[in-house]
């Protein structure tokens, strides 16, 4: 892969029993880790196959399943690495390419003529511009239509763009309805990871009665955490990793780590201080930078971005006042596979990854300290 290997997720109780004391106290309360085997019997019928896909016949036969459960938010995940590496049909970066080619002059190539506008207006940034969601799932649910088609094409400027764009649309319609202050960024990279539109675009909303049902259990979870430690909860989930070799970066405050109980392929998680406002430059440069090196250094191409957040204008009330902004990254796959990547599991039971943490943290400190 071009970066040294750290260690392997396979390895974690060694890693956790070779901890100082207080580290090992800080992951052990926070997760359970257990580490089990698979047994299987394959016919002589298949050696070549596995083999070949798999590396060897020994490799089926025992498989070590990581389980790892954050015993606060209950998020699960098992980490099965011969799941990675299962036959699918794929495509080549060439048909990524021809697909994003032969859909320029899409409705987003032309946002003003082809997206409504919202009761007030626009927002017009640097590298985007603001329409109303024609099918909306809120009471206010704005379309950030980027300048590029491609969906892949960004820099950092862009990035940062988005995060000024969407904040100041939040706002814009905050006024025209101030009881609506859930505050959601998100943005689907790709058909992979659900655009229904080719061209490059993200999605805000904002919402009355109560933040998202995600963002409120997080809120709900820390406090908790908070009653029974007195500790930060953010804080202390930054320590973990960085205690594990699972922090990426960490620049002014602001942490990237690869999740230990990621939703799905390489999640990552970009965790800022509270009080701080995601359109930071050392928060959403910090995400652009991830995503850069998201897109360059692992070659996603299909993606989910959400940005978790406070209400506005309840950044310093109770519950919300230990809360900096977290964003939430995860990679979808090949944009052409036929293989859905979640299943009746991811929906009903718990996350299966087939990609390591370990591998994910290697190649990514090597493209950001570049």
């Amino acid at each position: 892969m071009g970066a040294e290997r750290l260690s392997a997720i396979t390895e974690l109780p060694a890693i956790i029993a070779g901890l100082a004391p207080e580290a090992r106290q800080r992951v052990e309360r926070l997760f359970r880790i257990v580490v089990t085997t698979a047994h299987s019997d394959p016919p002589p019928q298949m050696t070549d196959w596995l083999v070949a896909h798999f590396g060897s016949v020994e490799a089926v036969r025992e498989q070590a399943i990581v389980r790892t459960t954050n015993r606060w938010t209950l998020e699960g995940t098992r980490f099965s690495t011969l799941r990675g590496r299962r036959p699918m049909d794929g495509s080549s970066r060439e048909d990524f390419a021809r697909r994003v080619a032969e859909t320029r002059g899409d409705p987003f190539c032309s946002p003003e003529a082809h997206t409504p506008a919202d009761s007030w207006g626009r927002v017009r940034g640097r590298h985007a511009i603001t329409g109303a969601n024609a099918a909306a799932y809120d009471a206010h649910h704005g379309v950030i239509v980027f300048d590029e088609h491609d969906p892949l094409a960004f820099g950092r400027d862009e990035v940062l763009d988005i995060f000024e764009v969407a904040r100041a649309w939040a706002e814009r319609s905050r006024v025209a309805d101030p009881e609506a202050t859930a505050y959601l960024l998100i943005w689907n990279c790709g058909w992979r990871a659900g655009g229904s539109v080719v061209h490059g675009h993200a999605q805000v909303l904002v919402g009355p009665n109560g933040h998202y049902a995600r963002i409120e259990r997080l809120r709900r979870d820390a406090g908790v955490f908070r009653e029974a430690t007195g500790a930060s909860y953010l804080a202390e989930l930054v320590a973990a990793h960085r205690d594990l070799g699972l922090v990426a970066a960490e620049h002014d405050g602001v942490a990237v780590l690869a999740s230990l109980t990621p939703i799905k392929e390489r999640e990552l998680l970009v965790i800022g201080p509270p009080g701080m406002d995601e359109r930071d430059p050392a928060f959403a440069g910090s995400v652009a930078d991830t995503l850069i090196a998201y897109r360059d250094a692992l070659g996603v191409r299909a993606f989910n971005l959400v940005l978790y957040r406070p209400p506005l204008g309840a950044e310093d009330e109770p519950g919300w006042e230990q809360l900096g902004p977290v964003v939430r990254i995860v990679d979808r796959g090949d944009p052409s596979s036929r293989n859905s990547d979640i299943g009746a599991m991811e929906l009903f039971a718990a996350s299966v990854v087939g990609t390591d943490p370990y591998d994910t943290v290697a190649i990514l400190r090597e493209a950001l300290f570049r």
